[in-house]
């Protein structure tokens, strides 16, 4: 040791220089977890979803610091039947230390039209300083952060580590976490810690880290609207019978003031600041083309963060392959609203389906379904995990971390709050703004995975030295 170092900054440079060593391995894992095509949403094969779970389970089993590692499931409530399988992995804390929680999902989205993808979705591979392929980004690089930072911890450290570590890696978030607030009742002794690290989110941009401190709440359902009894000629009844497609446009069409901006009585905004966001930059990071104008009021990112949004992501009514001259009597949609943070999901869906209630054209029969609502989220930054975290993004990525809100949506983040009420959250992630998690080609920045890995292993460290 120089007369320049002390014990602890000869500790963090060991955990440091560990951290980057294990990289090229992480990604290596990452490659073959990316290869299982673990699809949690039903039609699809539970088996691959059950293998993804092994894949995970040696991981974890390999790290040889853990007291127990298991596959667990869970009934969801709604159906009775199992939920997919989750991996729960336990380490107790020792001499007073805090316990971490640190969590991921091993499921991942359907790969949708896989024509648009430039290489096969499971097949990993790297082009441009990126790593392609279903769940590379979301969330198999989560995990294997998880994995990277706990094996430079254990290289560095040895057995002087004494934060207690729980993992739990979701096997159904893309789905909807339908059996979410069961495991984490059922487990809650197993899962109980101090701090808890959601690795689900995203970063400023590809060298910016940033701590998500709010996320939009969803309310997704399916609107069926009906106006005949059966289909007929277009010929015969067209411009005397409304036909259901012609009511459901109109019917959509309310939702919207002539800016694009939501038009719900009843669904609230949230008044909070956001950082200076461009609309060129929105353009690159969106795809918006140049002919295409942004829709809303206010700052971009207040639209993004803080703002509802209504989308509708599917439609059931005849292709343009199976088109015929008739009239449609009845069209399917289903519709995502984004929630503002700090209004509750259901409160919102129900100002929604009052006003497509309220206006439905010609008499139209509506009917509602699949109704999946999760809250919003508002992270309590005063903690002193806060501190920690932010420290450790700042010396992992060389670059001072951007508090941020995500649009998107983590709903079992409430079902977490309610179940720890004490417990500090964190979410965190490893994606930048061209990761395209859900999209066709999506991606993982190398660069962003290695700054993560490294800032994850660098706050256990600290956690670990320090305590809370």
């Amino acid at each position: 040791m120089t007369p320049e170092t002390t014990p602890d900054t000869d500790r963090r440079a060991r955990v440091r220089d560990a951290a980057l060593a294990a990289v090229p391995a992480a990604l290596a894992d990452l490659g073959t977890l990316v290869r299982i095509p673990s699809i949690a949403f039903p039609g699809f094969d539970r088996a691959e979803v059950a293998r993804s779970a092994d894949a995970v389970k040696a991981l974890l089993d390999d790290l040889g610091i853990f007291e127990r590692v298991e596959i667990r499931t869970a009934v969801v409530p709604e159906t009775g039947g199992p939920g997919m399988p989750a991996v729960l992995a336990t380490r107790r804390a020792r001499n007073g230390r805090p316990t971490i929680l640190l969590y991921a999902h091993h499921d991942v989205q359907p790969v949708g039209d896989e024509s648009l993808w430039e290489s096969p979705p499971f097949e990993p591979t790297v082009r441009g300083g990126r790593l392609y392929g279903r769940g590379a980004a979301d969330d198999k690089a989560g995990i294997m952060a998880h994995v990277g930072a706990l094996r430079a911890l254990v290289a560095a450290l040895g057995s002087d580590v004494d934060l207690g570590v729980n993992l739990f890696i979701e096997g159904e978030e893309e789905a909807g976490s339908a059996s979410f607030a069961a495991f984490l009742h059922e487990n809650a002794d197993a899962l109980r810690a101090d701090v808890i690290v959601v690795a689900d989110s995203g970063n400023w941009d590809a060298t910016t880290p940033a701590l998500t401190v709010s996320l939009r709440g969803n309310a997704r359902f399916t609107l069926t609207v009906r106006t005949l009894e059966h289909a007929s000629h277009s010929g015969m009844f067209g411009g005397a019978v409304p036909d259901a497609m012609l009511a459901t446009i109109r019917l959509l069409d309310t939702l919207w003031d002539e800016d694009g901006a939501v038009a719900v009585d009843g669904v609230i905004e949230r008044d909070a600041e956001t950082p200076e966001y461009s609309e060129e930059t929105l353009r690159d990071e969106a795809g918006l083309p140049a002919g295409v104008q942004p829709i809303g009021r206010g700052s971009i990112l207040s639209r993004i963060w803080n703002k509802p949004s209504v989308t509708v992501t599917g439609i059931d009514a005849p292709s343009v392959r199976n088109a015929s001259n008739t009239l449609t009597p009845e069209v399917s949609v289903v519709i995502s609203m984004r929630v503002a943070p700090g209004q509750d999901a259901r409160t919102a869906y129900a100002a929604l389906e009052a006003h497509l209630r309220a206006h439905a054209p010609f008499g139209a029969e509506l009917t509602f379904s699949d109704i999946d609502c999760g809250d919003g989220f508002l992270v309590d930054t005063s903690g002193t995990a806060v501190t920690a975290a932010r420290a450790a993004l700042e010396d992992g990525y060389g670059a001072a971390p951007v508090d941020i809100g995500v649009g998107g949506s983590i709903p079992f983040i409430a079902d977490l709050v309610r179940e720890f009420p004490q417990a500090q959250i964190l979410v965190t992630g490893v994606e930048d703004p061209h990761a395209r998690a859900h999209s066709p080609n999506e991606s993982l920045h190398l660069d962003t995975f290695r700054h993560a890995l490294l800032s994850e292993a660098l706050l256990l460290e600290r956690l670990d030295r320090d305590g809370l």
